[in-house]
């Protein structure tokens, strides 16, 4: 009697396979390997890609809800339109704006490389720093969340290469156009350069235009990013923003939007490209939100802050800094029964000198045992369960 293997899952050959079926790593600019066998893309914001596990899945949607008291999510969408014109990907940009061509105006330029050099020198001048900011009964704290850090980012690394081809095949395909960055330094200060806009289609549903119309010229965009077996390979990115905006329900239901997101994520997912959709959630039903949500492969949100949020302020640390939050409600996970989880779910955005947009891990700040109600007690006397107003110290 033959006995069968017990492994349930077999890798498919090597080849260039669309989208994350599994059928081998895209040998592509601006592509690199990740786990389980998955070909990841730069979302253009590196602290973003180690949010969602080291850049977006090829095949993937990608979710943004927006918050109606700030444009943060204009911010994260120029960021991802940015990366791919600078890698030379194809990119279709669909909004409600009338003209949509100005917003390719706004997008950001990439960074000098006396900036770029400097940022990457950062995290290793700024010791002193945190020495200086935080009390030392939480130095051996910082220390513990970079070892983990580090673990985790080798242990990453090592599962990519297990999954990998022969470094070989695929460097010589990654350096063909020559030496790239995964994730370039972009400067919000200065506009891309037009020459790099070239590769960009703009469309606008701005006047109310049916949804079909819009699936078709994605479907023909998608359509021209197949290459024959022997060619280089090529990524394409689908950036839609407010895609259920009043411009957009006065001609559609709410269950023409689903059918019309469903559709996408399947042309998406069987090809080598990727899409970001910005939606205003508070617009939508309850129940159809959550619809929206299911859809997602990796599911973010902005959400502004209150300008005079004292309880808020003294929560938090660096609070005039913040000019927002993301939270991560969902990640991604291709070509694997695991669910993926993330670090932390918040995230603070802040503005670095107004030409970088950074994000870094909720921090709050440590809490005061005298204050509140409690303000008249000791700390001794919270810590051994005496209230703080007891008549007797027998009383408890």
């Amino acid at each position: 009697m033959e006995m069968k293997s017990g492994r349930s899952f077999v890798r498919k050959g090597g080849g260039g396979g669309g989208g994350g079926g599994g059928g081998g790593y895209l040998q592509a600019k601006g592509v690199r390997p990740g786990s389980h066998g998955v070909s990841l893309v730069s979302f253009g914001l590196d602290d973003v890609d180690q949010i969602i596990g080291g850049g977006i899945p090829v095949g993937s949607l990608v979710m943004i809800m927006e918050d109606n008291e700030a444009p943060h999510h204009m911010l994260l969408l120029r960021y991802f339109m940015a990366q791919g014109l600078v890698h030379s990907q194809p990119l279709f940009f669909a909004s409600p704006l009338p003209s949509p061509q100005a917003f390719l105006g706004t997008l950001p330029a990439i960074a000098s490389v006396r900036e770029s050099k400097s940022r990457s020198m950062g995290p290793k001048d700024s010791s002193g720093e945190d020495e200086l900011r935080i009390a030392w009964q939480y130095r051996r704290y910082l220390s513990e969340q970079k070892a983990l850090e580090e673990r985790r980012l080798r242990q990453q690394e090592l599962t990519a290469s297990s999954w990998a081809p022969s470094s070989s095949s695929f460097n010589h395909a990654s350096t063909a156009g020559g030496s790239y960055e995964f994730c370039n330094d972009f400067d919000m200060r200065k506009p891309l350069e037009r020459s790099l806009l070239i590769g960009a289609k703009c469309e606008s549903f701005a006047s109310g235009a049916h949804l079909g119309g819009l699936l078709d010229q994605c479907k023909d965009f998608v359509s021209k990013l197949a290459r024959p077996p022997g060619e280089t390979q090529t990524v394409g990115r689908l950036a839609l923003q407010s895609l259920c905006a009043p411009q957009c329900m006065q001609t559609c239901t709410d269950w023409e939007l689903l059918a019309f997101l469903q559709a996408l994520k399947g042309i998406v997912r069987a090809s080598n490209s990727v899409a970001v959709i910005t939606f205003p959630a508070s617009l939508l039903r309850p129940t159809m939100a959550i619809r929206w949500q299911h859809f997602a492969d990796i599911l973010l949100s902005v959400e502004a802050v209150l300008d005079e949020d004292k309880e808020m302020a003294g929560m938090l640390t660096d609070y005039q800094e913040i000019v927002g939050f993301l939270r991560v409600h969902k990640l991604a996970s291709m070509n694997t029964q695991v669910p993926s989880v993330p670090d932390a779910n918040v995230h603070t955005m802040k503005v670095v000198r107004r030409k970088k947009l950074t994000l870094e891990r909720l921090q709050f700040a440590p809490v005061d045992a005298t204050s509140g109600d409690s303000g008249s007690g000791s700390a001794a006397s919270l810590l051994c369960g005496q209230p703080a107003n007891a008549p007797s110290k027998y009383d408890f």
